[in-house]
């Protein structure tokens, strides 16, 4: 069910999801968390918001998408609410704000945050350049960023270094969560040799692959090659021993070859968003490894 309120307010959005609670058509109850959502007001919001949706089935939520639109528009708010069906296991009100408006997030989410749960804030374009200190972030005790789609994305994996704060994460750090297991399952097989080396490749504006360099270079002593090809990470083991992992781009299974042993098949798809944000949100501590992965990537090297 989807009810539309134009030019409405935060009192009458909140009177609307009064009556929706108490006629049985949406429930707070077991909400564990409020995941605030900020984006543009733009033909993308829509799989934004189904993103959230399907990540809210494995962690049932209140969803607040703030939609910013025109700041040149005169000041003023139109709403959505959608429950049952069109709201996964969650409840979404959407919040398109317009003129001043626009630079007030916080200000109208407030209003709408469950009591005594935890928020976690996602940005899923374009980020604050210190997610902790904006007014949203503040608000947050998990702040979600996501360098994918950022006009120069590796600058921006980069950055978030900068910037971090306990809480912090992006949306890169989690897909590459099956090539970072994979990795470790093939370091745990004997004779376990020590790394020298590494190298990953892919296409240059993936910065899943930049932190992927940047975990590799925090854990072993070896450079770390990051350079743009074919997609695959190769470990150069001691005794001329060597570990890849390759995949077409287009594909969903890849390659993993060791000297000495026969190839073996496994599956590697890119990960969809929704599903990286549900990762994301199963955890609401700091990440220390995603931390020391964004403090690797200075000893990477670019060729």
């Amino acid at each position: 069910m989807i009810i539309e309120l134009p030019g409405t307010t935060t009192g009458a959005i909140n009177k609307k999801l009064v009556e929706l609670r108490e006629s049985g058509g949406a429930v707070t109850l077991g909400r564990v968390l409020t995941l605030v959502v900020c984006t543009r007001d733009s033909k993308n919001s829509e799989d934004v918001i189904d993103a959230a949706n399907e990540a809210s089935r494995e962690h049932p939520c209140r969803v607040i998408v703030v939609a910013r639109g025109s700041r040149s528009e005169e000041t003023h708010l139109d709403a959505e609410i959608r429950v049952g069906g069109d709201a996964g296991a969650s409840e979404v009100v959407i919040l398109r704000v317009f003129g001043e408006l626009a630079d007030h997030e916080a200000s109208v989410v407030v209003p709408f945050l469950l009591p005594d749960t935890p928020v976690v804030a996602w940005w899923p374009e374009d980020a604050p350049t210190v997610p902790a200190l904006d007014p949203v972030g503040r608000l947050a005790i998990r702040r979600i960023t996501d360098a994918t789609g950022a006009d120069d994305p590796t600058a921006t994996i980069k950055s978030r270094l900068g910037s971090y704060t306990a809480g912090d994460t992006d949306l890169a750090w989690s897909r590459i969560t099956y090539w970072r297991a994979l990795l470790t399952s093939a370091l745990d097989q004997p004779p376990h040799e020590q790394i020298l080396s590494a190298t990953v490749s892919g296409l240059a504006t993936e910065p899943a692959l930049d932190i992927l360099a940047g975990w590799l270079a925090d854990r072993i002593d070896g450079p770390v090659r990051r350079q743009t090809g074919p997609l695959f990470v190769e470990l150069q083991l001691s005794n001329d021993d060597r570990i890849s992992i390759s995949r077409p781009q287009v594909e969903t299974t890849a390659t993993l070859s060791r000297v000495g042993e026969p190839d073996a098949l496994v599956a590697l798809a890119r990960r969809e968003t929704r599903d990286c944000l549900a990762e994301e949100l199963r955890r609401l501590d700091p990440d220390e490894i995603y931390e020391a992965a964004l403090t690797g990537l200075s000893k990477v090297e670019y060729v």
